[in-house]
């Protein structure tokens, strides 16, 4: 009996869900919205910058912000660019 299953192994498919992440929009939406735009490109980072943002927005009296919104700008454009290179990875497997 065990030799028979052996003789015809189950072939698994593997379907990966989900869509690319445009980096132009991620651009456009970080540019435009800072904080709240990097949600598209990273939902984690954006919380977190959008917390260290009301942190540094208050200590320097909205100064600081400038830096932050960079920041998530260069974030959003990084996490959407990993975030299609590991898409394409999971769909060549």
């Amino acid at each position: 009996m065990e030799e028979q299953n052996q003789a015809n192994p189950q072939q698994q498919t593997v379907i990966v869900v989900g869509k690319p992440k445009s980096v132009v929009v991620a651009f456009i939406l970080t540019f435009l919205f800072g904080p709240l735009g990097l949600l598209y490109a990273s939902v984690t980072g954006g919380i977190i910058m959008i917390i260290l943002g009301g942190i540094i927005g208050v200590v320097t009296l909205g100064i600081g912000l400038i830096a932050v919104w960079v920041a998530c700008i260069i974030w959003a454009v990084i996490a959407a660019n990993m975030a299609n290179k590991k898409l394409a990875k999971n769909t060549n497997q």
